[in-house]
């Protein structure tokens, strides 16, 4: 058997994955708090003021880093769903469930985060510009995954229909990404491509900080929720009564 087959036939083996799950957890928990803290220690307190904004700006290194994860979760959670329906691998299924509660908590964040910046740039905390309407469409979207999934007494068939539903979804992305480029907005222009960026030195290096560590958070978190689940829907079978009874002796 190939390398790749291997891994992949691993990935879809629930004791396996709860063991590397249970294994890579407290690595990954841990690089999130070590980079938070150093960004955030940057961000709000060595990086200087924007010249127009003023102290506003440094809402940006929460905001920025959780609109950016609201869209890659979601990317990953259709990605998964692809994966569960697709070649039936039950521990995609698992993950794709187990992101979104992750992605509309980044995206809140995001919504929340962006109004607050939005009140002392724009003169409002709200109003309905293409980039802040497609995110919180991002929401309901979240919202909608997660209310299908538990719709159904059967846990598999609610996952299957949230799956499908996350990958529809999936046109909203770049309505998101461009919708600066493609509409009249309020909204300024993303200033950090893959080409460069117009930002500080000073101001972005905190941000890529803040950007990593929500990555490690999000996959902290993503493998709690999928090691509790894993408990949850295997819960007769035989690995999960021996290592029950392992960690109580």
């Amino acid at each position: 058997m190939s390398t790749a087959k291997r891994i992949f036939h691993q990935f879809g083996s629930p004791p396996w994955l709860f063991r590397f799950c249970g294994w890579v957890i407290p690595w990954l928990w841990a690089a999130f708090l070590g980079l938070a803290a150093w960004g955030l220690w940057w961000g709000l307190f060595r990086a200087p003021p924007d010249y127009l904004q003023g102290e506003s700006v440094r809402i940006m290194y929460v905001h920025v880093p959780s609109a950016w994860m609201s869209m890659l979760i979601y990317a990953l959670m259709a990605l998964f769903s692809i994966g569960a329906l697709v070649w039936h691998v039950r521990a995609a299924e698992v993950l794709a469930m187990a992101s979104a509660p992750i992605g509309a908590a980044f995206t809140l964040l995001a919504l929340v985060t962006g109004s607050l910046w939005g009140r002392p740039t724009w003169g409002t905390y709200w109003i309905w510009d293409a980039r802040l309407t497609s995110e919180l469409v991002l929401l309901f979207l979240y919202l909608g995954v997660m209310g299908l999934y538990n719709a159904f007494d059967e846990p598999r068939k609610g996952a299957r229909a949230a799956a499908l539903l996350s990958i529809v979804g999936l046109v909203n992305l770049p309505i998101i990404h461009y919708s600066v480029v493609w509409w009249n907005t309020l909204h300024q222009p993303g200033s950090v491509g893959v080409t460069g960026s117009s930002i500080h030195p000073d101001m972005l290096w905190p941000l890529l900080i803040m950007a990593l560590a929500t990555k490690f958070y999000y996959g902290a978190n993503l493998l709690t929720r999928t090691r509790v689940r894993l408990l949850e829907e295997n819960r007769n079978r035989r690995w999960v009564r021996n290592w029950i009874l392992g960690e109580s002796a």
